[in-house]
């Protein structure tokens, strides 16, 4: 006896199957059973990863798919017709089945979609070698016909089936769920059976593992179709029996039917496919000459000297011809030449390309032939870190392309190789810990305010799971332990954490092949997208070329600028420009490093000035430690920069290496230096181990401990690796060491892409530093659709550069320098589109300046995108004011002026206007504006709010401006920049005071039938949404006004995937800055004086940061600084010092942001009793 389930859908059915692979697979083998098959609907994006796991196993894996036919043919799509679709599982007997498969589904979706991929009986008949095919479920076609009484149509189409897939490869599916439909067409299909000989096979269509299973997958339909579990979907199971059940319960289903069950094994042992992993399939590089290999060698060669010179040095020499021979070795010339083939596209089309990303840049010979830009010997990277000839896996060249213009490379690469030889790549979006609280309360009805609570008691951190929260989170715990509903919702959102919710497309991810796609992988759309229905990782793991083409801003920012500098300095090119500027690094350690690639944010504004970085291998490594984990690195970072003779190296060999990083392990290069220099590893075997330390891989670390230590040899006594005590390492050092190694190998950074992303970002600071106007004025541009033109509007005219109102006798498209100050673009007017702009810009070059308002109206009235809407904005921005009349004439007259040139261009089209005659006795002059007094100035910025987002010719809080350097006063810009970064400076929860005004007030009434409101509160530096409550607008309501002043506290709410709110506590009338000294710059709002016969109130503890230390000259003390600087804030400081054993409060500049890191460095240097914090 022996049975195998042949239809299940896995978590890649999406949001329908609860299987997640790797369970499923041990849930078939502990039942006893020797294959398991997949058979998701429509899709084949989890084959591989079952396949895998299925081996691993040791069960036999069963690749297939349950396909959506269509009504008619695949190409109608006539809602009436076609809306309804039929199901059919498809079982792959052999390779050649898989590959038609594959066809199957690809087509399926690119020829077939409508509502759901599908196919048809044609494009079935075409791919049915190697096959196998069922009748499906209640909405296959012949069960179908069955439930409607078509008793005979269904053995036409079972007959049709039998003849299209052959006699041995069609089976008819027996279904028992406990469902009435199926009761009362089972006894047909097994009548079917016996009249056309089509034999019969039992199947389970498992959703889930177990019974207890069931009411996880109801909640993930109910997330699917937005319903919940009190009122699910009508696609939801009646009941709990699609489970992966064991040969007996399914057995017992049909016990007259013995031959149904022994048919899935039969089956499952005809099955039998084989993935191949790991052979490279490239495409073919057609070179010149058609010979690669030397055309790849010549291309390097003469880089080398291109930009080594003539006789470069030996070692450069033997570097690129190790390099070239492990590329050739490998098979990866043609990688090498793809490539470089779409970067010098590029390069020679206009189209900014960066220095390069990620380990590629480490590579010699991709420097030479002009892949990368940064220098591989200089900085000393490794080749063996992108490419390691003891590791076969894919080398990975990320690029980075000017936003704007990647996608004309994207379709270069298509053109060349061919439509069907290119296609984007799927990647899954996946339910993350808060996700799933708040996706599994709205199915389980539970009350948006609970589900939020929950969900913001889960810390916000990188990879974090619904496990560590509860392990990390005292109150999330405690609140689990207490609440039923909440140990429900958590219970449920453990089980569908991780699960794939969406497919999309990979922002960057390109995958190109030697033959059509579809014949390697199977295709699906997205949106537009062809794409691939494997991951990145997976196209990998099969050989295939994947290529990132990523966009970045900056580099459409750098080359922006660099054209307004060539303006006036016809030869500047950014390339040329030196490293080493001394007034570039000093700006840097100023903090003046708003608009700086890698360097804006608050904590990295602290860290340069607290390091005071002086040469670009300083911006490299602060680039590599200024990410969670490394942090912990930074003030010992800076404390060894500012004191190299209190450097200590644990062994001689050690210093050459980490010199450059003051004795620090910042690097994945260092650590396989480390094992080069200190025990003898090759680099390529040091780089496989570094990955095994990253990764935590205990057993692999025990082992190269030990060879680390002592060295290997083999069988014959031949030493391998020599190991650290031959090379004169004591065996205590070198444990030492390799524990240092380890405990940091998965925070360590690679060197070669912290170095290309440290020379975009010194280009852009060296911009900012020389060419302040060019460079503010294209960053500004790159920004118009963000909410950071406001901070960088502040950044310019700390620079003591205006940004001047928009003008159609001076803007362009785009910020453009005006002498010393920057002009406002166009673009940033709403209701201008690119081509009225170009009109208007051509117009001017063409016959001079505009002269007044009608000179303008005039020359552009014969312009179709010329219209009302545009010229009322145009007005209401300032853009024509200076043209001889105010904004209310022009508003108030240009009905008038439009309608007259109107009739004029009509006249002028029919002819009607003879060589002689006088405009002016026709009336047809220029018009009289009505006589009108300038709007008031209030009125004028509101205007220009309106039409292009913010105030042009000044600011309603400009007189405020001083009241934003108090430490006690956040900005809406620091906000978001915390919240996009995801740091713990500004994190959910934290409370603020924002100073601002209300925009438009709007209010909403509550499930309890009470009033809450929102608005817009915008300060200087952007905007941000304002929620209050009904408890609160109950007491401040009246304040709530647009145009208000207003100082708000509140706390930061922060949500996934929505813009950061401020949750309002209180409010403050600020309409009169007179009336701000109320304000406490530590960041309460002091409360009025009690009445004098009140009594008074005891003093409440003193919260902050408290130490203790020998004396204010101690090295520790002065050491203890260092990190407080770093870590700079709004917690006071108490210091004790026990050579006085006076307790001082710290100036205010020396107040802290009390980060973990912060109290872990200080509680290393002062000992862990000399550090408490008191809240």
């Amino acid at each position: 006896m022996s049975f195998v389930h042949l239809h299940v859908h896995s978590e890649y059915s999406l949001l329908d199957g609860a299987c997640r692979i790797r369970e499923l697979v041990e849930r078939a083998k502990a039942l006893g059973q020797k294959a398991v098959a997949i058979t998701d609907h429509g899709v084949m994006y989890g084959v591989v990863e079952f396949y895998k796991a299925a081996q691993k196993a040791g069960i036999r894996p069963i690749l297939g798919c349950e396909v959506y036919v269509a009504a008619r043919t695949r190409q109608d799509r006539v809602h009436a017709l076609d809306s309804e679709h039929s199901h059919l599982v498809l079982l792959c007997r052999d390779n050649q089945g898989y590959a038609n498969l594959v066809k199957l589904v690809s087509a399926a979706w690119t020829e077939g979609f409508y509502g759901k991929p599908r196919v048809d009986h044609d494009l079935l008949r075409q791919h049915t070698e190697g096959l196998i095919a069922l009748s499906a479920c209640l909405a296959g076609e012949i069960p179908r016909a069955l439930r409607k009484g078509e008793y005979e149509r269904a053995k036409t189409i079972a007959l049709e089936y039998r003849e299209m897939f052959g006699p041995e490869n069609f089976f008819l599916e027996l279904q028992d769920h406990g469902l009435e439909e199926q009761k009362s067409i089972n006894p047909a299909i097994i009548r079917l059976s016996k009249e056309t000989g089509i034999p019969l096979v039992c199947t389970n269509d498992a959703h889930y593992l177990t019974r207890e299973d069931a009411r996880t997958q109801k909640v993930l339909i109910c997330i699917g179709t937005n319903t919940t579990l009190d009122a699910p979907s009508p696609l939801a199971f009646e009941t709990e029996e699609f489970y992966l059940k064991s040969e007996e319960e399914m057995r017992s289903l049909f016990p007259g039917l013995p031959e149904a069950f022994d048919n899935t094994a039969a089956i499952a042992e005809h099955c039998h496919v084989e993935l191949e992993f790991g052979k490279t399939q490239l495409p073919a590089f057609d070179a010149p000459g058609g010979d690669s290999v030397a055309y790849f060698r010549r291309q390097c060669r003469e880089g080398l000297i291109r930009r080594y010179g003539e006789n470069p040095p030996d070692e450069f020499r033997e570097r690129l011809e190790y390099e070239m021979d492990t590329v050739e070795r490998m098979g990866y010339v043609d990688y090498y030449l793809i490539v470089n083939d779409f970067v010098q596209y590029a390069k020679t089309h206009d189209i900014p390309v960066g220095p390069g990303r990620g380990s590629g840049a480490g590579s010699l010979c991709a420097y030479c032939i002009g892949i990368t830009g940064i220098d591989p010997m200089q900085y000393n990277l490794l080749f063996e870190r992108f490419l390691n000839p003891e590791r076969v896996s894919m080398p990975d060249f990320d690029i980075d392309f000017c936003n704007e213009k990647r996608q004309q490379v994207i379709d270069y690469v298509i053109d060349k190789y061919g439509t069907d030889r290119v296609a984007q790549i799927i990647t899954f979006g996946t339910m993350a810990a808060r996700a799933a609280i708040r996706d599994v309360a709205r199915a389980m009805a539970i009350p948006y305010a609970v589900a939020d609570q929950v969900a913001k008691q889960v810390p916000w951190e990188l990879n974090m799971t619904l496990d560590k929260a509860l392990d990390q989170s005292k109150q999330l715990r405690e609140r689990m332990e207490s609440d039923p509903q909440v140990r429900s919702l958590m219970d449920m959102a453990r089980k569908v954490e991780g699960m794939p919710r969406h497919a999309s497309t990979h922002a960057a991810g390109v995958v190109i092949t030697a033959k059509p796609v579809s014949e390697y992988v199977p295709l699906c759309l997205n949106g537009e997208a062809v794409a691939t229905q494997y991951t990145m990782t997976t196209l990998e793991e099969l050989g295939l070329l994947k290529m990132d083409f990523l966009g970045l801003r900056n580099l459409t920012v750098i080359d922006d600028a660099a054209r307004m500098i060539r303006r006036r300095q016809p030869d500047f090119r950014i390339e040329n420009i030196p490293t080493d500027a001394p007034e570039v690094y000093a700006m840097m350690a100023r903090g003046e490093s708003e608009g700086v690639f890698q360097f804006e944010s608050a904590g990295m504004k602290r860290v340069l000035m607290n390091l005071g970085p002086d040469c670009f291998e300083d911006l490299i490594a602060v680039i590599s430690l200024y990410r969670p984990g490394p942090m912990d690195s930074i003030p010992k970072y800076i404390y060894n920069r500012h004191h190299p003779k209190e450097v200590r190296y644990a062994h001689p060999l050690l210093k050459p290496i980490l010199d450059v990083t003051y004795g620090c392990i910042v690097y994945q290069e260092q650590v396989m230096q480390i094992f080069r220099e200190l025990a003898g590893y090759s680099l390529g075997r040091a780089d496989v181990v570094r990955r095994a330390m990253s990764k935590k891989k205990h057993d692999v670390m025990e082992m190269e401990r030990e060879i680390f230590i002592h060295g290997m040899t083999d069988e014959a006594g031949k030493v391998l690796v020599d190991g650290c005590v031959r090379r004169g390492v004591t065996e205590q050092v070198a444990d030492a060491i390799f524990a240092d190694m380890s405990s940091f190998a998965s925070y360590a950074f690679n060197k070669s892409h912290a170095c290309a992303y440290a020379l975009v970002a010194y280009q852009t600071a060296w911009l900012k530093c020389f060419y302040p106007r060019e460079y503010m004025a294209a960053l500004l541009t790159s920004v118009l659709d963000s909410g950071k033109v406001v901070g960088y509007i502040n950044e310019c005219e700390r620079l003591g550069i205006r940004v001047l109102p928009p003008s159609v006798n001076e803007s362009r498209s785009a910020f453009t320098v005006a002498g010393d100050h920057i002009r406002f673009g166009l673009l940033a007017v709403k209701n201008l589109g690119r081509s009225l702009i170009a009109e208007l810009v051509r117009e001017r070059e063409t016959s001079g300046p505009y002269t007044g308002f009608y000179d303008f109206c005039r020359r552009l009235s014969a312009y179709r995108e010329f219209n009302r809407r545009a010229l009322e904005s145009l007005i209401k921005c300032g853009a024509l004011d200076g043209l001889g009349a105010n904004r209310r004439q022009m508003l108030e007259g240009m009905n008038r002026l439009l309608d007259q040139l109107d009739e004029d261009n009509r006249r002028n089209v029919d002819g009607q206007i003879g060589f002689f005659d006088d405009p002016a006795a026709e009336g047809m002059g220029e018009p009289t504006l009505p006589a009108a007094e300038e709007y008031a100035y209030a009125e004028l910025l509101e205007m220009e709010k309106e039409v292009t987002g913010m105030y042009m010719s000044g600011h309603p809080l400009k007189p405020y401006a001083d009241i934003y350097r108090q430490p006690g006063i956040s900005r809406t810009e620091d906000i978001l920049q915390s919240a996009e970064e995801q740091t713990e400076e500004l994190r959910d929860g934290a409370a603020v005071n924002l100073l601002g005004m209300l925009g438009t007030v709007r209010s909403q009434t509550t499930r309890s039938n009470a009033r809450m409101a929102y608005a817009m509160l915008e300060d200087l530096y952007g905007s941000m949404e304002l929620i209050v409550f009904p408890k609160i607008l109950e007491e401040y309501g009246g304040m709530l006004e647009t145009g208000r002043i207003l100082l708000v506290q509140g706390r930061i709410s922060l949500r996934e995937d929505e813009a950061p709110k401020l949750i309002c506590d209180r409010l403050l009338d600020a309409s009169d800055p007179a009336h701000l000294p109320a304000f406490n710059p530590m960041g309460t709002v002091r409360r009025k004086a009690a009445p004098a016969a009140a009594a008074p109130q005891q003093p409440s503890p003193r919260h902050g940061l408290y130490l203790r230390v020998p004396s204010a000259e101690s090295t520790a003390f002065k050491r203890a600084c260092l990190p407080m600087a770093v870590f700079d804030g709004t917690e006071p400081v108490y210091i004790r010092f026990l050579d006085t054993g006076k307790l001082v409060k710290a100036p205010q500049s020396m107040w802290v942001w009390p980060h973990t890191v912060l109290l872990k460095e200080l509680k290393n240097i002062l000992g862990e009793e000399n550090v408490a914090v008191v809240k």
